[in-house]
C-alpha cells in the first residue's frame, strides 16, 4: 500500500513539474558571440588599437634597432678586442632585456585594458538581456549551453540592441 501511495505521489509531482516547465519561457545568450560580433566589441577593439599604436610602433623601432646592432656586432666581432666584445655583448644583452621588459609590460597593459573593455560590454549586455527578459516575459535566460535551438537563442537580438545603443 505504501509503495502505491509513494508511486502516486511521485507521478503527481512529475506531472506538476512537467506542467510548470511547459509554461516556462527560456532564452539563451552566447556571450562569446556578443564579444566577437557586436558593434560595441568592434569599437572597443579599434579603441584599444589606437590607444596602444604608439607603444607598439616604438617597440617595433627598438626591435629593428637592436637587430641592426646585433648584425653590426656580428660583422665586426672578429676585429674587436676581447674587452670590446664583452662590453658590446653586455650592452646588447641589456638592450634585449629592456626590449623584452617593454614588450611584457605592453602585453600586460593591453590585456588589462582589453579585460576592462570586455567587462564593460558584458555589463551593458547583461542590462540589455534583463530588459529583453522583462519586456518579452522570459522566465529564464541562460548564458552558454551545450546545445541551443534557434527558437531560444536571443544572441542576435542582444547584439542588435548593443549596436543601436539602446536597451
Amino acid at each position: 500500500m505504501n509503495k502505491k501511495l509513494l508511486a502516486a505521489g511521485v507521478l503527481a509531482l512529475t506531472l506538476a513539474a512537467q506542467s510548470a516547465w511547459a509554461d516556462t519561457k527560456i532564452g539563451v545568450v552566447n556571450p562569446e558571440r556578443i564579444l566577437r560580433e557586436s558593434q560595441a566589441a568592434l569599437e572597443a577593439q579599434q579603441k584599444l588599437e589606437k590607444e596602444f599604436a604608439s607603444r607598439e610602433k616604438s617597440l617595433s623601432i627598438s626591435a629593428k634597432a637592436l637587430k641592426a646592432d646585433v648584425e653590426k656586432y656580428q660583422k665586426s666581432a672578429q676585429k674587436m678586442s676581447k674587452t670590446e666584445r664583452i662590453a658590446t655583448e653586455r650592452k646588447l644583452a641589456d638592450q634585449e632585456r629592456q626590449l623584452q621588459r617593454r614588450e611584457r609590460e605592453l602585453r600586460e597593459d593591453l590585456n588589462r585594458r582589453r579585460n576592462e573593455e570586455l567587462q564593460t560590454i558584458l555589463m551593458l549586455s547583461n542590462d540589455i538581456i534583463r530588459d529583453i527578459a522583462r519586456k518579452q516575459k522570459y522566465d529564464l535566460i541562460v548564458q552558454e549551453a551545450v546545445y541551443v535551438g534557434p527558437n531560444v537563442d536571443i544572441t542576435d537580438e542582444v547584439i542588435k540592441a548593443l549596436g543601436s545603443g539602446k536597451k
